[in-house]
């Protein structure tokens, strides 16, 4: 059975298990890939080929597009403080400690060192923003700050796929080296940010025409897999390229869709990437320095765990400071393809990728059970809460009230036209710093994730008059959309949408669901102030 078909039914059958047995658990899924490579590998006795080599890197290659649609300028900027300054010094203290720790320790070269040990910097964004979100966290202070230090770790990631590219090179001397690469890179870049500006949103244009789902997901995987290959014809890895493909379409209109059809593409091929990571784990050498990575482990979470804990101690008290560091002490699954690609490239060996591989490991698992934890563990360091706790949803039975999903702009807006009207209402709202705004406005502003079931029903969702979702987020709108469709009562919902793209996704939710698009009401109100303006004239004349 060493065929790839043969492969592929076992995979997938051991993985399903695994991690539906594991998610009552709460752990993450990369575990249970790694674990079923390591069950089909010892088991069913499927060795793992390096052909499929070139399968598995697109886990990354896809991970890597899907970071680039993320990567916003505008978004860095309102958080720079955090990702710049908290996330540098992160990333270069720890990186520094134990690049100079690996290079003694394991008698490694200094460059080799360098990417390792900037690689275990690197910590879980998959896991930890995952948990974050799931409960509700993320808003918090210390959350803000675990966010602030993975967008930096996710940008550190590309100069550190550079230095692989660099330091494996045949080239003859530094100088040459170095006018090769800058000259690859600018023709690559040149060329993408040609075929991204001039080319891409022309194409796409005439594929949406078409109205086909199955041209639009064609389009965006060949953007991908060309891009990389670009990358990789100018002598750079395949992330590289796609990475910079997902930065050019990120500014596009069609940003959200193109993520919400590439995100299966994604977790399925990473699936496999952590399965051929998992057949690679060898026990033997494991256990034989079984010592060496436990002791590596705890190193490397403490190292991580002191440095974030200094940075953040100097502005904030111990209780986010620790969360904080508790937070990230993990090592990412970047990491593992880090050592994947320093292994084909003849940098590191066979036994110290195997010790490096079961660290990270071994932090992912535990990880789970320190984010679940981490309140209890804080409270042992300090008692008192930094900033009040935010209102949670703890009020009297509701009828026939107006639900409002957000707190922003438009939400405001809304609130302030209800109580015009004198109409009851309560607004949800996810963001710490809206919901203080609101209550020191006096108004009915609770903390709480609108797409969770648990926080709908106890805003008596069941008895309300209507929900009125105002969020501009478009991936959030639709999250809480289809938390309120699948909640199981008939319950009216107002919606704005922007174009024809957004409707689509709503075309069946049922009667229930009344569809506001954005540039009619703006008409409405804008004619409705003009004829205001016509009566007050009239009246003046007379």
């Amino acid at each position: 059975m060493d065929g790839f078909l043969e492969l592929f039914l076992v995979a997938t059958a051991c993985a399903v298990v695994l991690n539906v047995v594991f998610k009552r658990y709460e752990m993450p899924t990369i575990i249970g890939y790694i674990i079923t490579g390591i069950l089909i590998a010892k088991i069913f006795g499927l060795t793992y080929d390096t052909k499929i080599t070139h399968i598995a890197e697109f886990g990354i290659v896809f991970l890597m597009f899907t970071i680039g649609l993320e990567f916003s300028f505008k978004h860095l900027m309102t958080m720079k403080r955090d990702v710049f300054l908290n996330g540098l010094l992160q990333v270069f203290i720890t990186g520094t400690i134990f690049s100079i720790f690996l290079q003694y320790t394991f008698d490694i070269g200094q460059k080799t060192a360098i990417i390792i040990g900037f690689a275990l910097s690197l910590s879980s964004t998959a896991i930890v923003l995952k948990t974050l979100n799931d409960n509700g966290d993320i808003t918090q202070i210390y959350g803000r700050k675990a966010l602030g230090i993975l967008l930096f770790q996710d940008i550190a990631v590309i100069p550190l796929l550079l230095m692989i590219d660099i330091f494996s090179s045949k080239a003859s001397s530094v100088d040459d080296l170095v006018i090769t690469t800058l000259t690859s890179a600018a023709i690559l870049l040149v060329l993408l940010y040609f075929i991204g500006k001039y080319i891409f949103n022309m194409v796409l244009y005439f594929v949406v025409k078409t109205n086909s789902q199955e041209i639009f997901i064609t389009t965006i995987l060949f953007t991908v897999v060309g891009a990389s290959f670009l990358a990789h014809y100018f002598g750079f890895s395949y992330s590289l390229g796609a990475f910079i493909a997902g930065m050019l379409i990120a500014e596009t209109q069609y940003k959200h869709q193109i993520e919400a059809d590439l995100i299966p593409f994604r977790d399925l091929l990473l699936g496999f990437f952590f399965i051929t990571v998992g057949m690679q784990i060898d026990f033997g050498i494991i256990l034989k320095n079984l010592f060496v990575v436990v002791m590596l482990l705890l190193n490397v979470m403490i190292v991580k765990i002191i440095v974030v804990y200094g940075i953040l101690l100097i502005r904030f008290k111990k209780r986010v400071a620790i969360k904080t560091a508790l937070s990230v002490c993990q090592i990412g699954e970047f990491a593992l393809a880090i050592f994947a690609l320093l292994n084909s490239n003849n940098m590191l060996d066979i036994e110290t990728t195997q010790v490096l591989t079961a660290v990270v490991v071994l932090s992912m698992i535990i990880t789970p059970f320190i984010l679940k934890n981490i309140g209890k563990i804080a409270d042992q360091l300090e008692t008192t809460e930094d900033t009040p706790e935010p209102q949670k949803i703890k009020i009297d039975p509701l009828s026939e009230h107006f639900i409002v999903c957000g707190y922003g702009r438009l939400g405001q807006e809304v609130v302030n036209r209800l109580k015009q009207q004198g109409l009851p209402y309560l607004v949800l709202e996810s963001d710490l710093s809206l919901v203080q705004l609101g209550r020191s406005r006096n108004e009915n502003v609770f903390y709480g994730n609108a797409t969770q079931k648990v926080t709908l029903e106890q805003a008596f969702i069941q008895t309300c008059a209507a929900v009125i979702i105002t969020v501009s987020n478009e991936q959030k709108l639709e999250m809480i959309a289809n938390a309120i469709k699948n909640i199981g009562y008939n319950v009216n919902t107002v919606i704005r949408f922007t174009g024809v793209e957004e409707k689509k996704l709503y075309s069946n939710f049922g009667q229930n669901f009344h569809l506001i698009r954005e540039e009619r009401a703006v008409a409405r109100v804008l004619i409705h102030e003009a004829l205001q303006c016509r009566l007050d004239n009239n009246d003046d004349n007379i």
